[in-house]
């Protein structure tokens, strides 16, 4: 079972989102602030990480520098889910190391976790 770590700090997202992935049957680890995403991602060692940009006590970007940045955590992929779709995040987000950027208010739920069920299945 692929372990995915969810990074989000709205309620209602947090809870459809890791219900979709559950029923998929993936193993969910959620963190709601920056910090505990950064710890998280090196405990649980996950095989994915969908990562909110806009975050209490860290943001997403430091968030992404923190895990590329630490040999640890280096290898794990990250998706970037976020509202913030302007070119230039977008465009960060993809030079920092993300797999991909997937807008949040474009893309459903079922989208998004076809997206890594998909990634994940390609991986193994």
């Amino acid at each position: 079972m692929s372990k995915i770590l969810l990074v989000e700090d709205d309620r209602f997202l947090i809870k459809a989102v890791y219900t979709k992935l559950t029923q998929k049957g993936f193993e969910v680890v959620l963190a709601n602030d920056g910090d505990e995403a950064i710890s998280k991602a090196k405990t649980e060692k996950p095989e994915l990480v969908l990562l909110d940009m806009v975050l209490p006590k860290k943001s997403g970007f430091e968030v992404l520098r923190a895990i590329k940045g630490d040999p640890e955590t280096a290898s794990i992929p990250v998706f970037i889910l976020s509202n913030l779709a302007q070119d230039q995040d977008i465009q960060e987000g993809k030079a920092l190391g993300a797999e991909d950027y997937i807008v949040k208010s474009n893309t459903s739920l079922s989208a998004i976790v076809e997206k890594a069920a998909n990634f994940l299945a390609a991986k193994k």
